[in-house]
């Protein structure tokens, strides 16, 4: 006599192991894509917030810029106008944040990938009066 056996043939298993082994295939790349285009976009308004920051305490101080960035993190009076310090906490999501000029006078920001096309593709810099320029990183 045969008795029905239930379950799965190896044949059937290879089949299902060859399509999710397909759809990773062409799934990774584009996660890896998208993650990169999601730090770009985040170190970009990055260095904005530190320019609007910068800005801020420049029309609170009588025009004179913060000379250091923890002016902006950890002000003598009032709250803080950046809620983290970025240049010591760096990396961030993949970039690396420094304050190339950091004077009463003026400042520059910038947001470099820690790997350049594996963190990041692009190196933002902004400097006094928010003017925001990007670079292909090499």
């Amino acid at each position: 006599m045969r008795r029905n056996r239930q379950g799965f043939t190896l044949v059937e298993i290879m089949i299902v192991v060859a399509i999710i082994a397909l759809l990773a295939v062409i799934a990774i790349p584009n996660l890896l894509r998208a993650r990169l285009s999601a730090n770009d976009a985040l170190a970009k308004s990055t260095v904005r917030a530190m320019s609007t920051a910068a800005e801020s305490f420049a029309s609170d101080n009588n025009g004179d810029y913060p000379t250091a960035i923890t002016d902006l993190t950890a002000p003598a009076a009032g709250p803080a106008y950046l809620n983290k310090n970025y240049v010591a906490d760096s990396p961030v999501s993949g970039y690396n944040y420094t304050t190339p000029t950091i004077a009463a006078t003026g400042y520059s920001f910038q947001a470099a990938p820690a790997t350049c096309n594996t963190t990041g593709t692009k190196v933002y810099t902004i400097g006094t009066g928010g003017v925001l320029t990007e670079a292909v990183c090499s």
